[in-house]
């Protein structure tokens, strides 16, 4: 017998798929202890006895199916175990049969892939504290001005975007965009690379980015949309991604020329400890206002972009991962004399060294002290 109760693990697989639908087996780190979760799933192949510690009720039934083969596999609810749904949401059995055809999965591994994308960006968001379940948020509409977004980081559901209308639909047919993270009126389109370089479709984004200022108008009041968060396996796979454009090669469509800053997101327990940064208010100038003394501080003010001068040193802060910023920061400092200094985390050390050569000196600031001040509670939805 399992028993089923909020931050159990089993509670936690079947809530990430009720939202999902379906869950690359290959990225189950993202969700916990790989290992004991692999051993979980195998477990619940079979028929299995499932004790509801809530309410002590009982349902005996397969609970997963596993298809695909190695790096492709993929996790689904078993059929006959939808109406444990139940357990999780009042409206989360209704939501996922509307969200999935019922129960159906295509085969077409594009469908799947994409399924993927979308599933490890909302595990990284519930792990870091982002609300992301659909059925726990307010429906976007573009019908008139309205806030409708949550005070509270919430991520909406590429599915949910497109959700709003047929033009919507059209607009986003071909975008690679995931989701987007609203942080207060902050928004944030999210992308996924995984583990290979997207290509991307320039037109199709662009198109994206002005659906998304829209959305944004019509439910957060917000007129700018200039960010996005871009979850991958790797650094290096991500800057190279940064500069796919799409066929035409014109550089205003070009990913970095669509959006101002593009955050790099890795997706492991760093990511989720970044992430959980983003959730913080004014982010990005609270790191500004830890690392240095308001005197130092360059307040955009410079011929390029740094963020404060010290004893002869131009300091740039990599903290935020911000790699559009990165690019033009080198871009600046190849034509310049003086010396160049850049901040950043342990995991991003080496994307720096390899990235900017031998042009700056590196200084890794550890996540503890930025997290102990800016965001000391640990918020977990997968375990609440």
């Amino acid at each position: 017998m399992i028993s089923f109760r909020p931050g159990s693990q089993v509670w936690q697989l079947i809530t990430m798929l009720s939202s999902v639908g379906e869950f690359p087996m290959r990225s189950l780190h993202l969700l916990g202890n790989e290992r004991v979760l692999k051993a979980l799933i195998r477990r619940l192949t079979v028929q299995e006895t499932i004790h509801n510690a809530m309410t002590g009720a009982n349902m005996t039934c397969r609970l997963f199916s596993v298809s695909g083969k190695g790096t492709n596999k993929t996790i689904r609810l078993y059929k006959g175990a939808l109406p444990i749904l139940e357990w999780i949401h009042p409206d989360a059995h209704r939501y996922y049969l509307e969200a999935f055809r019922n129960h159906r999965f295509s085969g077409d591994a594009s469908h799947w892939e994409r399924n993927h994308r979308v599933a490890e960006a909302a595990a990284l968001c519930l792990r870091a504290g982002i609300e992301a379940r659909p059925y726990y948020l307010p429906h976007l509409q573009n019908k008139e001005l309205l806030s409708v977004i949550p005070e509270h980081a919430v991520m909406y559901l590429a599915k949910e975007i497109k959700k709003v209308s047929a033009d919507e639909l059209n607009k986003t047919m071909f975008t690679r965009m995931v989701g987007a993270v609203f942080v207060g009126k902050c928004c944030y389109a999210v992308y996924n690379t995984r583990d290979a370089v997207m290509k991307w479709s320039g037109m199709g984004e662009f198109k994206t980015l002005y659906s998304l200022i829209d959305l944004a108008r019509m439910n957060a009041g917000e007129s700018s949309v200039d960010t996005a968060l871009l979850l991958g396996q790797s650094e290096e796979i991500a800057l190279r991604t940064l500069f796919e454009s799409d066929k035409s090669a014109r550089r205003e469509f070009r990913f970095d020329s669509i959006y101002r800053h593009i955050h790099y997101i890795p997706m492991n327990e760093s990511g989720i400890r970044q992430m959980r940064l983003i959730t913080v208010p004014d982010w990005k100038e609270k790191f500004l206002e830890l690392l240095f003394e308001p005197e130092a501080r360059a307040y955009h003010q410079g011929m390029f972009e740094y963020d404060a001068y010290l004893n002869g040193v131009y300091v740039f802060s990599h903290l935020d991962g911000d790699l559009a910023r990165l690019v033009r920061f080198k871009e600046a400092i190849i034509a310049q004399t003086g010396r160049f200094e850049v901040l950043c985390f342990p995991y991003q050390v080496s994307l720096i060294n390899e990235y900017m050569g031998g042009l700056v000196t590196i200084k890794i600031i550890d996540m503890d002290l930025i997290e102990q001040e800016l965001c000391p509670e640990r918020r977990d939805l997968l375990e609440r």
